[in-house]
């Protein structure tokens, strides 16, 4: 293994980190969290900045490029901005992205672009005010404002994110991809995946790209695209226009041959695969003092382990963990 490199044991080479800054979430997503949900973790258990500040840099110096920030909702964690700041100037790290439900952008969009960050990937489940709050337990128009303060400022890309549920928001694909179309985002259409009681139950639809395509043939060929971004999404462009369109589809088409990310929860736990039990603890090695030589040695072991995939649709045994608790 090269001294710069993280590589597998199947081959793949890490590098992508997605590092939760906080469990909590100021939404409830019915796919997500429950209603009433507070086993959050006590703050004193997150990593602090400067523990995160050393274990990015030690996955950086190893080739890590790309660093998304993610929760629960990040912009929950007091001070993010200057998180971002001290992230971005890390050698070698190439790309400092986040995902948000952008309630709170409107007024965090200004000092995250300052600190550095440029890439941006926003929930939005529907684009109407009733269906929305249904979803999500929120208020449409202060996501809404949030997204047109991220343009202002001038993140791009702009990627919005729909979680696909046959029966609730279906029938605003169209609505959708006109949205994204007039403002230059790209859609990407999300599958539920079946992680705690709140998954699980929104996990008895796979999404079905082909149905899809058939769908909007109707309309305007597909023609399929790469997009840059280290993620998992097959993208397609509606011909005619520079208007794109993704899909993730972890559990009906997965793409674990490709995976090339790992994520860090905020209390230090370092998950290898979002649908299985492969981690090992960090917040106990950080506090003890480890040396930054000392944890690359440490990550390239522990990345040895990661599995070679997730077994969602096969495995007798759920995962209970909520998304929220893994990092989006």
């Amino acid at each position: 293994m090269s001294q710069r490199t993280l590589t597998d044991a199947f081959g793949r080479r890490i590098h992508y980190l997605r590092l939760s800054v906080t469990d909590r979430c100021d939404l409830r997503c019915r796919y997500c969290l429950p209603k009433g949900y507070k086993g959050f973790e006590a703050s004193e258990h997150w990593l602090t900045f400067d523990e995160i500040v050393q274990v990015v840099r030690a996955f950086a110096a190893l080739g890590v490029r790309h660093v998304r920030l993610t929760g629960g909702e990040p912009l929950l964690r007091r001070e993010l901005p200057l998180l971002a700041a001290r992230l971005a100037t890390l050698p070698g790290l190439d790309d400092l992205s986040l995902s948000t439900n952008g309630t709170r952008l409107k007024s965090l969009a200004k000092p995250l672009y300052a600190a550095g960050v440029r890439r941006l990937n926003i929930s939005l489940d529907s684009l109407r005010p009733d269906v929305f709050k249904q979803i999500t337990g929120g208020c449409l128009d202060q996501v809404l404002r949030g997204i047109q303060a991220a343009q202002r400022v001038g993140f791009a890309p702009i990627r919005i994110n729909t979680l696909f549920m046959p029966g609730v928001n279906d029938d605003e694909l169209e609505e959708l991809i006109d949205y994204c179309g007039a403002r230059g985002f790209t859609l990407r259409l999300i599958e539920a995946m079946p992680m705690g009681a709140t998954g699980q139950a929104a996990a008895g639809h796979s999404l079905d790209p082909h149905a899809i395509q058939r769908r909007l043939a109707q309309r305007v060929e597909l023609l399929p695209e790469l997009l840059p971004g280290g993620g998992p999404a097959r993208y397609y462009r509606l011909s005619g226009t520079e208007t794109h369109i993704g899909f993730i589809s972890p559990r009906s088409q997965h793409f674990c041959q490709t995976c090339n990310r790992v994520r860090l929860t905020v209390v230090g736990t370092l998950r290898l695969c979002l649908g299985q039990e492969h981690s090992a603890p960090l917040r106990v090695l950080l506090r003890a003092g480890i040396s930054d030589a000392e944890l690359s040695a440490h990550l390239q072991r522990v990345i040895a382990l990661k599995p070679e995939r997730h077994h969602f649709n096969e495995s007798p045994t759920p995962i209970t963990r909520f998304m929220s608790a893994t990092g989006g």
